[in-house]
């Protein structure tokens, strides 16, 4: 099997900029699935989400998804709500590894109070709704997330994370 990498974990939790770094450690590819879904539909997540809805947005998330099969080794960045719709995280399992980088709602706060306009989710919140939605859908979508083959804090510095994850991962034998 080539090594298919999926991160997950909630927005925030790093899996761009976690996966990038990743990726060159371990010399594989990296792909954001929401930069491919926009690539793909050539319109923002969030103008799909204004204009089509959640529930749309998430039929082609799992689609593009779904399509990382017939790709070669990479590491591949998943959308926070990912492994929750469609069987996504199952099929994630089924057809790589999963590692859920987990990070405390005070830090996700943190990361994200910034930049609310850009997240769909998000929009108009202020710091003390932002923080009670990422306490109420981190703990809806815990279940999922912890249904990783693996999970790693990712809220210590990024030279640490990376640290702690490549040796795992530097014992696959790459087929590319």
């Amino acid at each position: 099997m080539s090594l298919k990498l999926y991160l997950t974990g909630f927005m925030g939790s790093g899996k761009t900029t976690i996966g990038k770094q990743l990726a060159d450690a371990l010399g594989l590819p990296f792909v954001d699935l929401d930069g491919r879904l926009e690539e793909k539909t050539g319109t923002s997540i969030a103008r799909i989400f204004a204009e089509r809805g959640e529930g749309e947005f998430r039929k082609m998330e799992a689609e593009v998804l779904r399509e990382t099969a017939n790709e070669g080794p990479a590491v591949f960045a998943t959308g926070g709500g990912t492994p929750c719709f469609y069987n996504n995280m199952e099929w994630m399992n089924e057809n790589g590894i999963t590692l859920y980088l987990e990070v405390p709602p005070a830090v996700l706060l943190e990361r994200l109070k910034n930049g609310t306009a850009l997240r769909p989710l998000l929009k108009g919140k202020t710091d003390a709704q932002l923080l009670s939605f990422i306490e109420n859908k981190l703990e809806e979508r815990r279940p999922f997330y912890e249904k990783a083959n693996l999970a790693c804090r990712a809220d210590c510095p990024l030279p640490e994370v990376i640290e702690s994850i490549v040796p795992y991962f530097k014992r696959f034998q790459i087929r590319k």
